[in-house]
């Protein structure tokens, strides 16, 4: 993944997601990648490094949540950014509820690289699956 555009890295992050093949998306995350969730969100936060974005966020969400998904629907590429909208959807296994919710993902890449990560979706539709 981390001989092509910044694109077509971002593209096959989603595709490993949808594979469940964490190692590939943790091989194009830099050392130091900043990765922030939205604050509202069950793991919102600022994360430094591939460890702590498994242990706070990957690992909580596949804990907590039965069939999460981030369905990307659109790319768009600007330079060393790139910005991926689409849907988030789950069933929050404490509450049964499930929810759907828009989210803007962007990304910043150097060298192949993945820097930096910021989500922006609706939190209040996820914390409504969460409170049940």
């Amino acid at each position: 993944m981390a001989d092509g555009t910044n694109l077509e890295i971002v593209k096959g992050i989603y595709e490993a997601f949808v594979r469940g093949d964490i190692p590939a998306v943790l091989a194009v995350f830099a050392p130091d990648i900043e990765y922030t969730e939205a604050k509202g969100f069950p793991t919102g936060g600022t994360y430094h490094g591939p460890e702590a974005i498994v242990e706070s966020v990957f690992k909580r969400l596949g804990k907590e949540w039965r069939g999460f998904k981030a369905i990307p629907e659109e790319f768009l590429s600007t330079g060393d950014a790139v910005v991926v909208l689409g849907t988030y959807s789950g069933t929050y296994k404490a509450t049964g509820k499930s929810f759907q919710a828009p989210f803007a993902h962007v990304w910043w890449l150097r060298g192949g690289k993945a820097t930096h990560f910021r989500q922006y979706t609706d939190t209040l539709l996820v914390n409504e699956a969460v409170k049940g």
